[in-house]
């Protein structure tokens, strides 16, 4: 019983690193097919007479090789190459337990688990494990961060992730071979997903959650062995039952939370409260206790509800005025108040900035993404009309957390984002003839005449002056490696914190004629590949990691845009025609009939992309396109509309 308890606590462990990111990036069906493909190995190991740690080791890399020579195959997707590799292991195993008449007993006890018959041996196995496992831990945990919040981002940051996804596929092998033993590999899922997930509901950050489900899994052994010993069932299968309880204690608990305050509060500091108060009941006193305060989450305004996940939604208008607000989780449209003589839609991934002419009308889409780089807050709120700017000729928008920047084609107009926030239009500054960017809680200030760069407080103090200049700036970009505005002779690039910035000149590798230029760019939020339209000859792409451009002369196109490095680019041509390529050579890799012939007059359609999806607007058939770029092109859904949507902006993302 004492070796049960030192084994279970020390799996418990294990199970929580691993764990921990099996939970975060929904990877439970990886989980649980290793689990079973350590059969193989297990049954040749005892067959032989061998150690089963040893060969269950071994399989399980097998298996994890496997699963990772599958993936990279991309016409079909990663489950059905673990759905292969999980039934050919658990086939074999099962053909080499059955070329075998005295193996049942020891079946059993790796199916189900025999924490009782843990040895002094086995304990130094799992000390060994839960080591590697820390290691393997603090030394990733960076591009682990990046790999399951957004994949592409660990290009970005140049941490390989090909190497951080093999990183991880071992730490999860180390804990389903050092924990199989205790509760087998039929009940070793529960142990690996159930006290993460339960801690989740109690803390947001990885390292946090991490020491709650050890503490989760080490009570879920003290009492699911004491359980064992008095009413004699399987000690195993008694501590996984007790994890996956608390588990439902968790989620009970956290609805009967959100049901005696508001969601916004925070929980430690609540407890925090609640312990402090203990101490001091029955010291009356004749006035009432001020309020602990409450810490607010990052990005949350008034009324909006905190999500598990990105809560996208498209804002489409006609040119008669007429505006929609299309749900992509449930599909559902929202009519939002008619504006007449819509022009152009312009949008910063939460409000979407319809100009009518001299005016600006801003239509908050009610989703918006906060990014802290080792975690990120998704919030859903109502849709609303925020008001109207008395300005137009919008060219681009950018914001963070202080400032909006509304740039058009007298200069930029700098708003107050927390009473935009609120649903309010507050001025700031006006800078005219220049376009201005927030960018690491300062300005960059471009001067549209001179091309003078400049890098400014947010009350206008310069604190640098890059020496290059951009003549006739044109089109601008904030990325996770700097500001990027496209100039005549290529681009500039802005990068730096804290007080601290360089640029650099990224000039085209070629003379480029003015209507070849990269006036406008399109690319995913954060992401460090830019695309721009280049006249009649093709597709800019320009790569901010490397500082270098390429040109894909694919002929005319009327909308461009890109996942991001790895990813596909998509053009869509004037037969309405969509095509992909590889953005890092050039080659086409895919193309599909979608819209008619597209007319020269009238708005262009546009391609907005996320990490999953493609969405492109078809005017004539009053529809949107969902498109799945990484399957081959597919059309995932079709949005029926009643209007023409010819404009059209993602927000949410």
């Amino acid at each position: 019983m004492q070796r049960a308890l030192w084994g279970g606590l020390l799996v418990s462990c294990v199970c929580a690193l691993a764990g921990t990111w099996v939970v975060v990036r929904g990877m439970a069906f990886l989980g649980d097919a290793m689990a079973h493909g350590m059969l193989p190995g297990v049954a040749v190991a005892s067959l032989l007479g061998g150690n089963l740690l040893v060969g269950a080791a071994c399989s399980a890399a097998a298996m994890a090789l496997g699963v990772t020579a599958l993936q990279r195959n991309s016409r079909f997707t990663a489950d059905t190459g673990i759905g292969l590799m999980f039934v050919g292991m658990l086939a074999a195993g099962v053909i080499i337990v059955s070329r075998s008449q005295s193996f049942a007993v020891d079946v059993t006890g790796f199916l189900f688990g025999d924490v009782l018959a843990i040895r002094d041996r086995d304990l130094g196995y799992l000390v060994a494990a839960l080591a590697i496992a820390m290691v393997i831990t603090v030394l990733g945990h960076r591009a682990f961060v990046a790999l399951a919040f957004e994949p592409r981002k660990a290009h970005t940051l140049g941490l390989r992730p090909r190497w951080a996804q093999a990183a991880l596929l071992g730490l999860l092998t180390v804990a389903i071979v050092a924990s199989f033993h205790v509760a087998g590999t039929l009940l070793v899922f529960g142990l690996l997903i159930a006290p993460p997930a339960a801690a989740t509901y109690w803390a947001d950050r990885i390292p946090v959650i991490m020491v709650l489900a050890a503490a989760f899994g080490a009570v879920a052994t003290v009492l699911g062995l004491l359980v064992s010993w008095h009413a004699g069932t399987a000690a195993g299968a008694t501590i996984v039952a007790v994890a996956v309880g608390l588990f439902f204690a968790s989620a009970f608990a956290a609805w009967a939370r959100t049901r005696i305050r508001p969601p916004r509060a925070n929980t430690v500091a609540l407890l925090g409260v609640l312990i402090a108060a203990v101490p001091l009941v029955g010291c009356g006193s004749d006035t009432a206790d001020s309020e602990a305060p409450v810490e607010t989450p990052h990005g949350y305004v008034a009324g909006a509800e905190e999500t598990d996940a990105p809560q996208t939604r498209l804002v489409v208008a006609d040119t008669a005025g007429a505006m929609r607000v299309v749900d992509l989780i449930d599909g559902a449209v929202t009519e939002v108040d008619p504006v007449s003589g819509i022009t152009s839609l312009r949008g910063d991934d939460r409000f979407a900035y319809a100009e009518t002419g001299a005016a600006t009308r801003i239509v908050d889409g009610g989703t918006w993404t906060v990014d802290h780089g080792d975690h990120v807050h998704y919030y859903r709120a109502a849709i609303r009309e925020v008001g109207a700017l008395e300005r137009g000729g919008v060219r681009a928008v950018h914001s963070d957390p202080v400032v909006t920047g509304v740039v058009t084609e007298s200069g930029t107009t700098l708003l107050d984002r927390a009473e935009l926030d609120e649903g309010r239009i507050t001025e700031r500054d006006v800078l005219a003839d220049a376009l201005a960017v927030p960018y690491a809680e300062h300005l960059v200030v471009i001067a549209k005449d001179s091309g003078r760069v400049e890098v400014r407080t947010r009350e206008g103090a310069v604190v640098s002056s890059p020496p290059e200049s951009c003549r006739a700036p044109s089109g601008s970009a904030v990325t996770r490696r700097g500001f990027v505005v496209g100039c005549a002779d290529g681009a500039v690039l802005v990068r730096g914190s804290e007080g601290r910035f360089e640029s650099a000149k990224i000039g085209y590798p070629q003379q480029v004629s003015a209507p070849e230029r990269a006036s406008e760019f399109a690319h995913r939020p954060g992401s460090t590949t830019l695309v721009a339209r280049a006249g009649e000859r093709g597709i800019w792409v320009l790569d901010v990691r490397t500082r270098s451009w390429r040109l894909i002369e694919t002929g005319p196109t009327v909308a461009v845009n890109t996942a991001g490095e790895g990813s596909v680019l998509l053009a869509l041509t004037r037969d309405g025609v969509l095509h992909s390529y590889d953005s890092a050579t050039g080659d086409q890799t895919g193309q599909v009939p979608l819209l008619g012939p597209i007319p020269n007059n009238g708005p262009l359609p546009v391609i907005q992309i996320d990490t999953d999806r493609a969405y492109i607007n078809d005017g004539g058939a009053r529809v949107v396109h969902e498109i799945d770029y990484r399957d081959n092109l597919r059309r995932a859904r079709t949005f029926d509309l009643d209007i023409a949507p010819a404009h059209m902006v993602e927000t949410g993302r």
